[in-house]
């Protein structure tokens, strides 16, 4: 096994020469097949399809390609568009209903838009604007282009806490579940019953994903509705309004806190950060994120929330895609000081037997976060399970139509591949993946703007 494909930009000579070369086209039939991967798992052996009489309806042998699958946009633009497509519908649905089993009676219970953020660990470089528009000058007293790398990086490195930064990144998914904990609690206490009691009355569904800021720390975005207790299905309790759902937002994060130590056995308290965002989720669909008063449409949110499904650390120069094995391999990239630092303090602590369960080295890469990007409740909607094997029965369906056979007809499918490599052979396969990658982009997007 081998992964092969290089980041290193081919020449318009070797694009050209790969064009004209003979095994091009068989190259591009399994290129296009993956939908222009940049990082295709190669497979070698064969796979039937039979009735259940034993003929054969049809056969394939030799190589063929699968897409990696990854979420990230900078690793694999063409398996992170198909992630934030099944990340978009799935997220819809639980805002929208009307597919999947999810009933548009869902529009109508209590359900808010929740942002929360990280505390602060110290000053940092800032761009904010006045009413009029004009920049604010940063704290070190320069006023900073929209772009500036230097946005989000701390004023004072040594000064920077760093260390409970990173602790705080590394239990973010654990200050969520308690959070998810607390707010069923306070719930329950609106509702005049106890936390265990309130299962037996409302269900709490939620969809959130993980989005960083450009300081390198994340914050989590959150669609949240009340439903009954059977879910999306069942009307929540009539005691709970749109406004008592966010007043018990309020309430559990100001409660929610997890206790560790640093590395020199002092206490650490990690809390969510003061600036806390809730916005009202309206039916209604409209070209932008919010209204005009401020609230969240379900379609354009739903876009939202899978956008930021596929990004990565928010520094993409440079920043490594993977896990480093060392700390020698920071020194080939070029990283911005506060996101070196970062990884650094990661490292360090990974390092250090008290944080053993943590994995920080393994995480490093990503700052210390060690969560999923992509979250949601278990009857909050459809899964990806469940959207990727539609996609699969309507790709059989497809071909079944293609032999002549029913649809309703059943077939067995028997698959015997062998992984043989991962990625392309070539910087110059890779750069011609990508491309056509972005040219499906670009027409969808075209035909998007024509319909």
């Amino acid at each position: 096994m081998s992964t092969t494909d290089t980041h290193n930009d081919p020449s318009a000579a070797e694009l050209t020469a790969r064009l004209r070369s003979f095994d091009y086209p068989a190259w591009r039939t399994r290129m296009e097949a993956t939908g222009g991967c940049a990082h295709p798992v190669r497979l070698r052996g064969s796979s039937t399809i039979t009735t259940t009489d034993g003929t054969v309806l049809a056969q394939r042998t030799g190589e063929v390609w699968a897409p990696c699958g990854n979420r990230r946009d900078t690793v694999c633009p063409a398996c992170s568009d198909r992630y934030a497509a099944d990340a978009f519908h799935l997220i819809r649905a639980g805002l929208a209903g009307n597919e999947r089993g999810i009933p548009t009676s869902v529009t109508d219970r209590p359900r808010v838009f929740l942002t929360l953020t990280a505390p602060s660990f110290g000053p940092v470089h800032t761009r904010r604007l006045t009413t009029r528009g004009r920049v604010v000058p940063c704290p070190c007293g320069v006023h900073h282009r929209e772009h500036d790398p230097a946005i989000g990086g701390a004023l004072d490195h040594d000064a920077y806490d760093y260390t409970a930064a990173v602790l705080w990144q590394a239990h973010a998914g654990k200050l969520w579940h308690r959070f998810t904990i607390a707010l069923r609690r306070a719930l329950a206490a609106r509702l005049g019953v106890s936390g265990r009691q309130f299962a037996q009355l409302a269900r709490l569904s939620y969809a959130k994903v993980a989005e960083y800021q450009r300081r390198g720390l994340v914050h989590f975005h959150a669609a949240i509705r009340l439903d009954g207790p059977d879910g999306p299905t069942d009307p929540p309790p009539a005691g709970i309004t749109a406004d008592g759902l966010r007043d018990a937002i309020r309430e559990a994060a100001t409660a929610t806190a997890v206790d560790v130590t640093r590395p020199a056995g002092t206490a650490l308290t990690l809390r969510w950060g003061a600036q806390l965002d809730l916005r009202e989720i309206t039916a209604t669909a409209h070209d932008a994120v919010t209204d005009e008063t401020g609230e969240i449409t379900d379609t354009r949110l739903a876009g939202y929330i899978a956008k930021y499904a596929t990004k990565g650390t928010g520094k993409t120069d440079g920043h490594p895609d993977r896990p480093i094995r060392s700390l020698a391999h920071l020194e080939h990239l070029d990283l911005a000081q506060h996101h070196r630092r970062l990884i650094e303090t990661a490292w360090h602590l990974g390092g250090l037997p008290e944080y053993a369960e943590l994995n920080l080295r393994k995480w490093a890469h990503m700052l210390g976060f060690r969560g999923h990007f992509l979250t949601k409740s278990r009857a909050y909607s459809t899964t990806f399970r469940l959207i990727r094997g539609e996609r699969r029965t309507w790709r059989l369906t497809e071909q079944l139509a293609e032999l002549g056979h029913p649809a309703d007809d059943p077939v067995i499918v028997v698959n015997d591949w062998a992984l043989v490599g991962i990625g392309h052979h070539t910087a110059t396969d890779r750069e011609l993946a990508v491309a056509h990658a972005e040219r499906i982009r670009d027409d969808r997007r075209t035909t998007r703007r024509t319909t």
